[in-house]
């Protein structure tokens, strides 16, 4: 009788937590540090952060004012670039590139959406959509245009102008101007902040439904327990340092952790 080999050994799989693939990150920042300001008011933004934005989530970022939320988001977005530290959308670092890839990464690879909405008032809803493509000399995907707009209900308001538009559809034009050039990821800068409370759950739920039906990924700061509750991830930021995260939030447990970093904020004044 003939006895088989003995297998050679091998390593045990890694962690789960261990195993994240370059193409499940949509952008990721190194050590970054920020700071503005000089001498006795220098101003410390950012401070060592180190974050990971997977795809296809909705992440938001929270914190108290002057925590560095904002900061933060426009390092990832390439309109402010750090004092130390890498940022990475995909596989590019942004700090290796020259002023026309950088424009050109914003472009293809970067959607934004600001709380002031930032529309042009002369074009109507589907041109202020078309827009970012227009500059780039890009057509349409038909099929991902409509879906786009049929995502963000506008079908019946694509020729209207800005003043015509109730806020909430004003909002939802500057959505899909950020979907509709297929970015790999979306930033929204509190994009309900201007909102009546019906028109800011209109806005969520349509971001929530980009990730959810489209896969998009987006990251958005707030400072809404309730608009974080739509997120699958919630980062914390105080004094420019991430301090905790939470994950499948609800807005009480996002209350929660707000309410710990207010009073730590108050007894280390």
């Amino acid at each position: 009788m003939t006895v088989p080999p003995t297998p050679a050994p091998t390593d045990p799989p890694a962690p789960a937590a261990q195993m994240t693939a370059a193409a499940d990150v949509a952008a990721r920042v190194v050590g970054l540090r920020k700071t503005y300001g000089r001498g006795e008011a220098v101003v410390r933004a950012l401070d060592d952060v180190t974050l990971e934005l997977r795809s296809g989530e909705f992440t938001a970022v929270m914190g108290p004012s002057g925590s560095g939320k904002s900061t933060l988001m426009h390092m990832c977005a390439a309109l402010d670039r750090p004092d130390e530290g890498e940022v990475w959308i995909g596989d590019t670092e942004i700090g290796r590139l020259g002023d026309k890839a950088l424009t050109l990464l914003r472009r293809e690879e970067i959607g934004f959406v600001f709380q002031s909405f930032n529309l042009v008032p002369t074009l109507t809803a589907e041109e202020n959509v078309l827009l970012p493509l227009s500059i780039a000399g890009r057509r349409p995907d038909p099929e991902w245009f409509d879906a786009v707009v049929d995502t963000v209900g506008l079908r019946e308001r694509l020729g209207h102008k800005p003043n015509e538009l109730s806020g909430g559809q004003v909002q939802r034009v500057a959505v899909a101007r950020a979907l509709v050039s297929r970015p790999r990821i979306v930033f929204a800068d509190e994009p309900t902040g201007n909102l009546d409370s019906r028109s800011g759950a209109e806005v969520l739920r349509l971001l929530r439904g980009a990730v959810d039906d489209h896969g998009q990924t987006v990251v958005m700061v707030t400072h809404d327990p309730v608009a974080a509750a739509y997120c699958d991830r919630v980062v914390f930021l105080a004094d420019g340092r991430v301090v905790d995260e939470l994950r499948a939030p609800d807005r009480d447990a996002v209350l929660e952790i707000m309410t710990r970093m207010t009073d730590a904020g108050e007894a280390s004044a």
